[in-house]
């Protein structure tokens, strides 16, 4: 068994994702990620400390990117113009495994109640990062939780509309940004 292949944590995550969603969360253990990624299970443990975490790999990197672009933004950038800075900061760096991974995991959360609390609880922490990016931008409290929430959304529906086409020249970021000018436009309407 290789133990210190390169990309082990990639493998990793796509054994993972591809046994919840052929056996079930619950019926998938952490040997059997180990042995389908071709690693240890002692190799596992370095990367992830269990098996819920899998789902949740990319957060911190995409928390980072988020508030980075937000942080970034010109001074003079409205709530969601910085928004959109960090979705699209956050947005570009997410490549051709992340879009071949969203159907899998989309359908491995989908067949698993604890799978579908921690996908809440990633959301709940996208929408804290970017709250707090655009606190510490002046922004007021309860704008700068309505605009980190419509970045959530528009992060969602992008990432939704990207993985669902059949070929991708453009990446994720046009998706991301388009669904926040929607939600932007919807939200206008409500007045």
């Amino acid at each position: 068994m290789a133990r210190w292949e390169p990309g082990a944590r990639e493998r990793l995550i796509l054994a993972a994702v591809d046994l919840f969603a052929d056996q079930g969360y619950d019926a998938t253990t952490v040997a059997q990620i180990a042995e389908r990624a071709g690693v240890t299970k002692s190799t596992f443990f370095r990367h992830f400390p269990d098996k819920r975490e899998l789902l949740v790999a990319g957060q911190e990197t995409l928390c980072r990117l988020l508030v980075e672009g937000i942080t970034d933004a010109p001074e003079d950038a409205g709530p969601v113009d910085a928004i959109a800075a960090g979705l699209e900061r956050a947005s570009s760096a997410m490549g051709p495994m992340n879009r071949e991974l969203g159907p899998r995991l989309k359908a491995a959360v989908a067949a698993s109640t604890e799978l579908q609390e921690r996908d809440a609880l990633k959301s709940v922490g996208l929408a804290k990062a970017m709250t707090d990016a655009l606190l510490t931008r002046g922004v007021p409290d309860p704008v700068a939780h309505l605009a980190a929430e419509l970045g959530v959304l528009a992060f969602k529906r992008g990432y939704t509309e990207w993985m669902q086409l059949e070929h991708d020249e453009a990446g994720l970021a046009p998706h991301a940004l388009a669904a926040l000018a929607e939600l932007r436009a919807a939200s206008a309407s409500l007045g």
